[in-house]
């Protein structure tokens, strides 16, 4: 019995054993199911994630603890690796941006140069170091103006870097005055400097930004425009600007000095330009310019006023000297011989000399009015002479009226106070009795509504270069009378002709031409119905442009008449080189005929070598019928003067006497 309970008692430890045995692996089993297996599973995922496996996520298929440990990892790791595609994705950017503006800044013409706060280099771009001389590698981490130098271009002196200036204020500053940049080499370049302040997001200073401009091109080209607005082309000699400049400074100066003020034109100047062309002329221009400045002092100023005009200003001369100056550019000048192609020509030069005296109150354009005058004065009283300007001098007030007549004629022509006149000329001979002619007189209203004879003011206004405008004002107004009908009522178009006088300064015109032209074609008359008069004198000396402007014009049907013909000393010599159509013989020659034989045979002379070449003759001056009929007999063909008919306005009919083509 006891054998038996000592079995039942093993049996029953054996089967509690077991039970306890197999409880133990059931709960093994159920804990490697619910915690071994998933434990090791995301050890396996985290050492895998760990290992860089950037895709794997831990199983969220779970509703237990593990699903949700593994839910929250995930949330991290997705967190993580969107923070971490972001870094990435800003790094490119950041990158590709660094590389453009590394690009960019290596492309622009421009320098530049980084700093850091405390003004340490830490960045220069190609331009910059070919700049400065320096390369980036040398200089990067040292302060900036060890490498950059900052002076005056034409002084040296140091210029504060615009760097400190921005370092110091925060705000963007820049280089004033014509900086230069000290190169490594220690050479200058001209540069322009602008510096800004860099800053973080949170707008804090982080550095500085340095940008250098090369302009030596800038500078360069300045200056030589500078010296081009100040100086001749030509002659290299200072230009009426500087010279004017120069002039006032010195009238405002208040100097206690004495100094002068000389005003020269070249005499026959322009034959060596109208024989040998322009070419022949500037050089003869840039020659005398030479002669004339070993002439003067250091001190004095030699200027080219314009054509063949030169100004000389003498500073703190005694009236000896300023003379024997004049005299020795007088001499130079005229000692002179150009040579062109074998040729060899001689000038002189008219001189015009004024004092500028101390406490003597002038302004510039009066000072350059008197010396004007007086060089004017030397070439009218037998060129190549020095005048001295003195204000009692008579001829000087007489020039002084002139250039007060001169105001007079710009204000007629502004007010419209030119009036046309007509006188007609007479038929002599019975093949020219078919054409009415006359010529237009211009005459001026004074503004008291008097009429001023031409001889009163014509001489100013040659003299002050206004007859183009006046020549200008009458073809207009002359070519509206002929489309009006108002010279001939009755007179049909192709039946009348017009002379129309043309001064010197209008042969020179190269836009004359085009000028008559338009005013045909807006009138719409004939250019047949006009002649065109140029005296002798001016067609002589002018006769290439004449010729070529006389040619244009016939082209187109106008006629031409030589004016007072006879008066220049080689008068048939160049007849022949003229495309004229009329002579008009000289008045002089006319007047005192009856009783003078040289006179009469000088216009017998005329007529027949102006009928060999086919031109008709016109007889100026006519003042009796005894002239009239002894005209008759030498052949001229028309008569022109008092006895024919006096100068009437156009708006006036003429007399049934002075009909022309009742010869």
């Amino acid at each position: 019995e006891s054998e038996a309970l000592f079995d039942l008692r093993r049996n029953i430890i054996l089967a509690v054993g077991l039970v306890v045995m197999a409880f133990g692996l059931l709960l093994k089993l159920i804990l490697d199911r619910l915690l071994t297996e998933p434990f090791d599973r995301m050890v396996q995922t985290a050492e895998a994630i760990g290992n860089g496996e950037e895709g794997l996520r831990f199983d969220e298929q779970r509703s237990d603890e593990f699903g949700f440990l593994a839910r929250f990892i995930n949330r991290m790791l997705d967190r993580q690796y969107e923070q971490r595609e972001a870094l990435r994705l800003a790094a490119a950017q950041l990158s590709e941006e660094k590389e453009r503006a590394e690009v960019t800044l290596r492309a622009i013409a421009d320098g530049v140069i980084t700093t850091d706060i405390r003004g340490d280099i830490r960045y220069m771009n190609p331009v910059a170091e070919s700049l400065t001389g320096w390369r980036l590698f040398e200089v990067e981490g040292r302060p900036l103006e060890e490498v950059v130098e900052l002076c005056e271009e034409e002084t040296g002196e140091p210029l504060v870097s615009p760097v400190l200036q921005t370092l110091r204020t925060g705000e963007p500053a820049r280089l004033h005055g014509d900086g230069a940049l000290v190169r490594r080499n220690g050479e200058l370049n001209p540069v322009a400097a602008t510096a800004a302040v860099m800053r973080d997001d949170g707008g804090e200073p982080m550095g500085t930004v340095l940008v250098l401009q090369d302009v030596s091109q800038n500078r360069d080209l300045t200056r030589q425009l500078a010296y081009q607005a100040r100086h001749d082309p030509l002659t290299g000699l200072h230009n009426r600007l500087t010279f004017e400049e120069r002039l006032s400074e010195l009238v405002e100066s208040g100097s206690e000095h004495l100094h002068a003020l000389m005003y020269l034109d070249l005499d026959q100047f322009k034959v060596v330009n109208d024989t040998c062309g322009h070419l022949a002329g500037d050089q003869l221009l840039r020659q005398l310019a030479d002669e004339m400045a070993h002439c003067l002092g250091p001190h004095d100023l030699l200027a080219r006023l314009g054509g063949d005009e030169f100004g000389v200003l003498l500073h703190n001369c005694s009236e000896h000297t300023a003379r024997e100056t004049a005299e020795r550019l007088q001499q130079a000048v005229a000692r002179y011989r150009f040579m062109w192609e074998g040729r060899v020509f001689q000038v002189g030069v008219s001189i015009g000399l004024v004092f500028v005296r101390p406490r003597e109150v002038h302004s510039v354009t009066e000072l350059l009015r008197a010396a004007d005058l007086a060089c004017y004065t030397a070439k009218d009283t037998g060129r190549n002479r020095i005048h001295v300007y003195e204000d009692s001098d008579l001829e000087l007030a007489r020039r002084h009226g002139e250039m007060r007549w001169v105001e007079r004629i710009s204000r007629a022509i502004d007010d419209g106070r030119l009036r046309l006149h007509r006188q007609p000329l007479q038929a002599l001979a019975q093949d020219g009795a078919g054409v009415r002619h006359c010529e237009i007189l211009v005459r001026m209203e004074g503004e008291d509504g008097q009429l001023i004879r031409p001889d009163e003011f014509l001489r100013a206004a040659e003299r002050y270069n206004l007859m183009g405008r006046i020549d200008r004002w009458v073809i207009g107004h002359a070519f509206a009378a002929m489309a009006r009908s108002d010279l001939w009522a009755d007179c049909p178009p192709l039946r009348r002709r017009v002379a129309i006088n043309l001064s010197g300064s209008s042969l020179g015109d190269p836009d004359l031409h085009a000028y008559i032209l338009e005013q045909q074609q807006a009138h719409g008359i004939h250019l047949d119905e006009v002649c065109f008069e140029i005296t002798e004198t001016e067609a002589i000396s002018n006769l290439g442009r004449a010729t070529e402007f006389i040619q244009r014009l016939r082209d187109r049907g106008a006629h031409f008449a030589l004016d007072d013909f006879g008066t220049g000393l080689s008068s048939y010599a160049y007849l022949k080189q003229l495309p004229i159509d009329y002579l008009k013989i000289d008045g002089g020659f006319i007047r005192n005929m009856l009783h003078d034989e040289v006179d009469q045979a000088m216009v017998a002379s005329v007529v027949q070598v102006a009928h060999l070449m086919g031109l008709t003759v016109v007889a100026e001056w006519v003042e009796d019928a005894e002239t009239l009929a002894l005209l008759r007999e030498l052949g001229v063909d028309y008569a022109q003067g008092f006895h024919v008919g006096r100068p009437r306005p156009i708006s006036e009919p003429l007399p049934d006497g002075e009909m022309l083509g009742n010869g």
